[in-house]
């Protein structure tokens, strides 16, 4: 979603710990020979947006944007970054940073990959009319406030346009140096920058951003070749590419499925070559099936069950109960053992262990402990606060083109038993469909909320989703105490201070339960006899460009 001395301070990681990278191919130092001519297919589905860099904020959009366009930064296997465009990012106060890239990128149009380009990019992802899905990211500049559409006291739009179009904090220097202002001191920017927000665009997108996102002019490793909606995103290898991420295949083929269980028979076949989650029906049996080519590890990617402010059933200090006694009737460790055969853990916290900071003690996280005789009495005190009668249903929300109702209906299961009331899947055929229903607020009653890391930091767990009117705050929750700790978080002045001042965020949140931690993920995937040198990364997303066919 997805940190060198050259960074200016920043660590080589902010993993945890080394990844056990089981199961996997050749490395890139290590890679067999094979057909480089061939194309490598992948299973994934429809995009929800455009694919323009900072619009797009979800999984199979992202896995495109993130192999056509290169940034500044990239994040290798283990989470580590290392410089892609950017020659060197520099700060002596971490206030104001000075970015010069290399020179020689372009675009796949022929034109130059200039600092303006990145300047441009980000002004347009900020201002505020363009409603870009990743406009939260651009907060911490300087001048961010100004391009924003204002609203009133109640936090509705005024109608009025933002003050400014650009924001002051970022200014071009030279084609090959630019400046950026942040409103604090923030010593982990750099770190950020890999992610596709900061993203550079050409200057052919500012003339039509929508037909550009369906034919998108990039400068990343692949290049798009057609995208065959609801079908298939055929990319292929970038000649003019400048960077070290060189392809070493034909192209790749992401493929839309709408059932996992298809996917993964037509890689037993071998008539796809990787698929990038494995279903909840061959957890039991994918080891054992595909041997050496089952991939297992640990990866940044979390699970939750968010509660829309919007809905009144858990709105109020009965709300909050009723928060709490759903979490605490959900077996977590049932579930992940029975449905998931060990390969996700239950969360106590609401980051992930492959980050550095990560904690199991923080106060609060005790909601998130099977409890059903004390699920049972907090529903009971807030039925009294506030009845919803005996026939009330609690509907959970998800894609059905995942295999997600494979732990809903046991999680319902315990629901019904700890609080005597009805709880049902509340089913939304494709995943598209399921992210605009959250969009535009349709939702009825809980929704899953799956969160894959966009950049290897804590706070990216944090602030993306329960900042207040962040691009992933689907939930609408919004609380300035919880603001102010992700302010001071990012401020800090070693990883060390700003570890304790997120978990001091994250106490807020188990206060206010505006989402249900669930587990934690494994990345369980797999590729066929006809590919080798495959890898996961940190994120959980397929290495690509170094993938081979065996010849």
């Amino acid at each position: 979603m997805t940190p060198r001395k050259r960074l200016m301070g920043v660590g080589a990681t902010l993993l945890a710990g080394s990844l056990v990278l089981s199961a996997c191919g050749g490395g890139i130092g290590e890679q067999t020979e094979g057909d480089s001519e061939a194309v490598i297919t992948v299973s994934s589905g429809e995009p929800q947006n455009p694919l323009i860099p900072s619009d797009t904020n979800e999984v199979y959009g992202g896995l495109v944007v993130r192999n056509i366009f290169s940034g500044l930064v990239y994040y290798d296997v283990n989470g580590a970054v290392q410089n892609e465009i950017a020659a060197s990012i520099e700060s002596d106060d971490n206030v104001t940073w000075t970015i010069t890239i290399e020179d020689g990128w372009t675009f796949t149009d022929g034109t130059d990959v200039t600092a303006q380009s990145f300047v441009d990019a980000w002004n347009w992802g900020a201002y505020g009319p363009n409603a870009a899905n990743l406009t939260y990211f651009y907060e911490p500049i300087e001048g961010y406030d100004e391009v924003q559409v204002p609203v009133d006291e109640d936090g509705e739009p005024t109608g009025e346009d933002p003050e400014a179009e650009t924001m002051s904090g970022l200014e071009v220097v030279s084609d090959t140096e630019f400046t950026v202002t942040l409103k604090q001191p923030e010593s982990d920017f750099p770190v950020r920058l890999g992610y596709t927000a900061f993203f550079p665009l050409p200057e052919v997108f500012f003339e039509d951003p929508e037909a550009f996102g369906e034919a998108p002019v990039s400068n990343g490793p692949y290049t798009l070749t057609e995208w065959d909606h609801d079908t298939a995103i055929t990319v292929e290898p970038n000649p003019d590419y400048a960077g070290d991420r060189v392809p070493q295949n034909g192209g790749v083929e992401f493929l839309a499925y709408t059932d996992e269980d298809s996917a993964y028979n037509d890689l037993l076949a071998n008539n796809l070559d990787i698929v990038t989650n494995v279903p909840a029906s061959a957890f039991a049996t994918f080891e054992e099936d595909l041997g050496d080519r089952a991939v297992n590890q640990p990866a940044a990617v979390t699970q939750v069950i968010n509660v829309p402010e919007y809905v009144e059933d858990f709105q109020g200090e009965a709300g909050l109960l009723r928060r709490q006694a759903i979490s605490m009737a959900i077996d977590r460790e049932g579930i992940t053992e029975t449905v998931y055969d060990g390969a996700r853990t239950p969360a106590s916290d609401f980051t992930n262990p492959v980050i550095n900071g990560w904690s199991d003690d923080i106060p609060g996280s005790e909601v998130l402990e099977y409890n059903p005789e004390e699920a049972g009495s907090l529903w009971e005190q807030a039925e009294e606060m506030d009845p919803l009668g005996d026939d009330y249903t609690l509907f959970i929300a998800s894609n059905a083109d995942s295999d997600h109702q494979s732990w809903i209906d046991p999680a319902c299961n315990t629901i019904r038993e700890a609080l005597g009331i009805e709880c049902e899947f509340d089913a939304y055929p494709v995943f598209d469909e399921f992210l605009e229903a959250r969009d535009n607020r349709e939702i009825k009653g809980l929704f899953r909320g799956g969160w894959q890391a966009d950049y290897p930091a804590m706070s990216n767990f944090l602030g993306p989703i329960y900042g207040t009117g962040a691009g992933s705050n689907d939930m609408d929750y919004s609380s300035e105490e919880f603001d102010a700790k992700l302010t001071e978080g990012n401020a800090a002045e070693t990883p060390e201070e700003a570890t304790e001042i997120y978990k001091e965020a994250q106490e807020i949140l188990f206060q206010d339960m505006p989402g249900i931690p669930l587990w934690y993920y494994n990345t369980t995937a797999g590729y066929s006899e006809a590919v080798d040198n495959v890898e996961f990364g940190w994120d959980s997303d397929p290495i690509l460009y170094q993938v081979t066919k065996s010849e």
